[in-house]
């Protein structure tokens, strides 16, 4: 197990993205399960002894990252400029793919109302967002969803752990959105917002329970 672990550590260390837990546990000849075990006895080997990297698990993706604690001294170390805050349009359209995906760009522009060429390109670019495939539809758009790097920058290991949002299966749901994004861009461009900042303030779907 010992080799394993050191073998799965440079492995991910080389690569320097996330890297398929199947595709090494396809190249290594070894199971899934085992891979997955020794990535996460990883994982807690890093947390526990307060190392300087650490073990995402992005879905079904592993990832080596520096820990977040030592994120100023790398920065200025590596002289590296603190990456700019996306803009509120760029938010509102990061959370209707994280939500929806996937989504083309003309659902993208239905629900907020506007052009979204711009931030789409701009999410595309930062590696937030990619396309996935084309919608078997006229003209064929892009079918776009999010990334490991939004996970990453989230904080999360997989889209389920994002704040919940209510059912937009329907026409009402999608409504409430935009009445909610509506209401955003009314208190000014400048705001600088997060994807669950704005997911607070939909309206939720009411508890069945009655609790």
């Amino acid at each position: 197990m010992a080799d394993l672990k050191s073998a799965l550590e440079a492995i991910l260390f080389a690569a320097g993205e996330s890297i398929s837990a199947e595709r090494i546990s396809l190249v290594m000849g070894i199971e899934l399960d085992d891979v997955l075990r020794c990535a996460r006895e990883l994982k807690e080997e890093y947390e526990r002894d307060e190392r300087g990297i650490r073990l995402l698990f992005l879905d079904k993706k592993l990832q080596l990252c520096s820990a977040p604690e030592y994120a100023t001294y790398i920065t200025r170390t590596l002289e590296q400029r603190k990456p700019p805050m996306l803009s509120q349009s760029a938010l509102e359209t990061l959370a209707i793919v994280a939500y929806f995906q996937p989504v083309t760009r003309a659902y993208i522009d239905q629900v907020r109302g506007v052009d979204s060429a711009y931030t789409v390109s701009s999410l595309l670019e930062r590696g937030l967002i990619e396309i996935s495939g084309k919608l078997e539809a006229p003209g064929r758009p892009s079918l776009l969803v999010t990334t490991d790097v939004f996970l990453r920058t989230m904080g999360v290991s997989k889209l389920d752990e994002l704040p919940r949002l209510p059912d937009m299966s329907g026409g009402e749901g999608v409504l409430a959105l935009q009445r909610k994004i509506e209401e955003l861009q009314s208190n000014g461009g400048s705001d600088q917002i997060s994807i669950e900042e704005l997911s607070q303030q939909i309206p939720k779907e009411e508890d069945s329970s009655g609790e």
